[in-house]
């Protein structure tokens, strides 16, 4: 590989940037969040915190970075399977808890999938804190769901 820059993600980036999420094995999208309107949303709300590290002219790796106030996320941290372990990851992590700080926000989180080996592997061994005391739950945001939701009360 030849050496790679960080900068921030730029909405111009998105088709470089799907089509490295779709070339990662076991790699979870969602078709309205990671729509190019979806995206889009979420860089106009987190302008400077998302990352992309770029290589010959080519996306290699992404970090999705929001924060809502008080705690940052990483969603889709990602590298180029033939690009990893170069220190690719820790840069654009790097990269985008500074622009965290930047806002002030002075907590991150990320989510990985439990079958996610590498990404599990690697989040342990640069030092960061495996949760048992906490549930993570999702609830999707639609009629249907709410209405459910709002008989059971």
């Amino acid at each position: 590989m030849e050496s790679f820059t960080v900068r921030e993600m730029k909405m111009e980036d998105y088709q470089d940037v799907y089509h490295l999420w779709m070339s990662i094995r076991g790699f979870g999208i969602r078709s309205i969040d990671d729509s190019k309107e979806g995206v889009e949303r979420f860089l106009k709300r987190n302008p400077t915190t998302s990352i992309v590290a770029e290589s010959g002219g080519r996306i290699i790796g992404t970090i999705l970075c929001g924060h809502d106030g008080r705690r940052g996320c990483f969603y889709h941290v990602c590298v180029r399977e033939e690009c990893r372990k170069q220190g690719v990851g820790k840069a654009m992590a790097v990269a985008a808890m500074k622009a965290l700080q930047a806002e002030r926000i002075n907590k991150v989180c990320l989510i990985a999938f439990t079958d996610n080996e590498v990404g599990n592997r690697f989040w342990k061994s640069v030092g960061w804190t495996f949760r048992k005391d906490l549930n993570y739950y999702d609830f999707v945001l639609n009629e249907e769901n709410i209405t459910r939701f709002n008989g059971r009360g």
